[in-house]
């Protein structure tokens, strides 16, 4: 399948027209998912099976892959290939694309990561991270990866890629880990990628991190790890832009989507934000983290998201922003628009003392900044606490909107709502907010944040 980029012009046109002004910069809050790329075939296709895979679940098909690859490779200046995966159980280790390829899996066909960590190579940390998330030094790579690629598509017939994670979570779990777990899907440094049409189990770690992209689409997947499982994440855009996350269903035990930009002194100095993200229509559950969280590695910044459209149940934490002294960076210019929360101990959380530091190298005073942030048109069901917020002193979290939102309380707590170091508006929120939110709507207020008066008519699409 070939990615068609012809309409990238209309596209630019559709975003301008769409931009709003936010204090002399320009906030663009458009629908990224609006411009999804049209998918034509590929040209050339081959099957695993022709380079001697066998998908009997027990045959390491690591060498089979790489082959086929490679052999594909060569297809990239006529048009790209596909690599087909037919009906079966195909174990393997780590393995890299390449550009211009499709990466199809059959109904039936079912990718199962290795347990045998001497499969997974190892990689140097993210430079943005400056060491492994988990454990100081080496990470190891992931299952499916690409590195400075262009025009990838990993989809197929609702195709499974199942990373066989128990042992990886156990070792987690006992402090055993000699460097910090692999992911199911990363790339790195990449653009027009797009994720379809497939079901994720049991990954290690995270299912599908995109760093340093640009123009990435994920819809139509499926994400599922034990609820048991310790800080599996279904979907991470890391210091990327223009990404689209769509039509899909994520329950994991930690965050079901978590937005991050590298960690303190090494994200700052890398100094690559989170930017234009769309997400909408998604269903989310994250047991013991959040359905969507922000942070807390956001050094490089997050801006510019859009959250429409979204149904969170069963989760400690609906929507969260995260951060800590010595982050830096920023979080700003979101709207969180048209949700649907059941069964929620927390609804929003915003926290300025949240996470760890790499090591003792990073400083103390670069401190965060969380502000113009929309959330609008929620409703919830069984909700313990509607909104926890806690900020820096020394860096208040401000221009918080808050705006027809109405929880029913399941608990008998007589604060609902716990708020510091933090100021906002709102307008028909129930129950009433603390009072360093309840500053009614108005022109003034409008002025001081425009994002706040465009949110408030529309999610800006």
């Amino acid at each position: 399948m070939l990615i068609s980029w012809q309409v990238a012009l209309l596209l630019l046109l559709l975003q301008l027209s769409n931009a709003t002004k936010i204090v002399g910069e320009e906030l663009e809050l458009v629908g990224q998912c609006d411009s999804k790329p049209t998918l034509d075939p590929r040209p050339h296709s081959v099957s695993i099976l022709e380079f001697g895979a066998v998908g009997d679940g027990k045959t390491l098909n690591t060498i089979a892959f790489q082959n086929a690859i490679f052999y594909l490779k060569s297809f990239a200046d006529k048009g790209g290939a596909q690599l087909y995966v037919p009906p079966g159980k195909w174990l393997t280790g780590s393995i890299n694309l390449t550009s211009h390829l499709t990466l199809f899996l059959e109904k039936g066909a079912v990718i199962l990561g290795s347990q045998n960590p001497s499969h997974w190579e190892l990689v140097n940390p993210l430079p943005s991270y400056g060491r492994g998330i988990e454990v100081p030094g080496k990470r190891y790579r992931s299952l499916i990866n690409g590195y400075n690629l262009q025009d990838v598509v990993i989809t197929g017939d609702d195709g499974v890629i199942d990373g066989q994670g128990l042992v990886w979570w156990n070792w987690f779990s006992s402090h055993s880990l000699n460097y910090s777990r692999p992911h199911l899907v990363e790339f790195e440094d990449s653009k027009y990628i797009v994720v379809s049409n497939l079901t994720f189990l049991n990954t290690p770690a995270y299912n599908i991190h995109p760093v340093y992209c640009s123009n990435v689409y994920i819809y139509n997947i499926s994400v599922s790890a034990p609820s048991e499982s310790p800080h599996t994440v279904g979907i991470v855009p890391d210091s990327s832009d223009h990404v689209c996350i769509e039509g899909s269903n994520i329950a994991t035990g930690y965050d079901a989507i978590a937005l991050k930009s590298g960690w303190d002194q090494y994200g700052i100095a890398y100094g690559r934000p989170s930017k234009n993200i769309h997400i909408r229509r998604v269903h989310l559950q994250s047991s013991s983290g959040s359905s969507i969280a922000f942070g807390s590695e956001m050094s490089g910044g997050i801006s510019n998201v859009l959250v429409e459209h979204v149904q969170l149940h069963n989760s400690s934490t609906a929507i969260q922003f995260r951060t800590t002294k010595g982050r830096g960076g920023y979080i700003k210019g979101i709207v969180v628009s048209d949700v649907e929360m059941e069964n929620i101990s927390t609804a929003f959380s915003a926290s300025g003392h949240f996470g760890l530091h790499p090591d003792d190298e990073f400083d103390p005073n670069a401190l965060p900044i969380v502000q113009d942030i929309t959330l609008q048109n929620v409703r919830g069901s069984n909700i313990k606490i509607a909104g926890n917020f806690s900020g820096i002193q020394e860096s208040p979290f401000t221009s918080i909107y808050l705006s027809n939102i109405t929880f029913l309380i399941s608990s008998s707590s007589s604060s609902s709502w716990i708020c510091s170091d933090v100021s906002g508006f709102s307008d028909s929120v129930i129950p009433l907010p603390c009072s360093d939110l309840s500053h009614p709507y108005s022109i003034s207020s409008s002025a001081a944040s425009p994002l706040l008066n465009s949110a408030r008519k529309t999610a800006v699409l």
